[in-house]
């Protein structure tokens, strides 16, 4: 005698399952968003560094030559940075200005940390009432 798998337990809304891709979508984006929200601020802060130890200090060549990568490497961040905020800002179907905001956040010191913060317990309170309002399993 074979055993067969059980059969998905039935939902009273045909929807759930959308339901339960949107919000592991949203957590992923989520949690993407505040890995590379943290990047870019610590970048943008050293960054700052930089420029002070460049335009203030007048540091001397070798000192620029070993750190003259972070120039680079913050542009290349942000650019993946905004990626990060496109993609959860969609996903949640944010306004525009949610938008601007957020991907100002990347070149403002310190703002990137502070919206974070932010964005991180607005995000996940939505995410956390669709997944309460999922149906159960029947």
């Amino acid at each position: 005698m074979t055993t067969q798998p059980d059969p998905a337990p039935a939902t009273t809304d045909p929807r759930a399952g959308t339901t339960a891709a949107w919000v592991r979508k949203a957590g992923g984006s989520l949690t993407r968003y505040r890995v590379m929200a943290w990047v870019t601020g610590v970048m943008l802060l050293v960054l700052c560094v930089e420029m002070v130890l460049k335009y203030v200090v007048h540091a001397p060549e070798s000192v620029m030559g070993a750190i003259g990568w972070v120039p680079f490497a913050h542009g290349w961040i942000y650019v993946v940075y905004l990626v990060t905020v496109f993609d959860l800002w969609s996903t949640l179907r944010w306004r525009l200005g949610r938008l601007v905001t957020m991907a100002l956040a990347g070149v403002v010191p310190l703002m990137s940390f502070v919206l974070e913060r932010r964005v991180h317990a607005q995000a996940q309170a939505r995410i956390d009432a669709a997944a309460a309002t999922r149906p159960s399993a029947a």
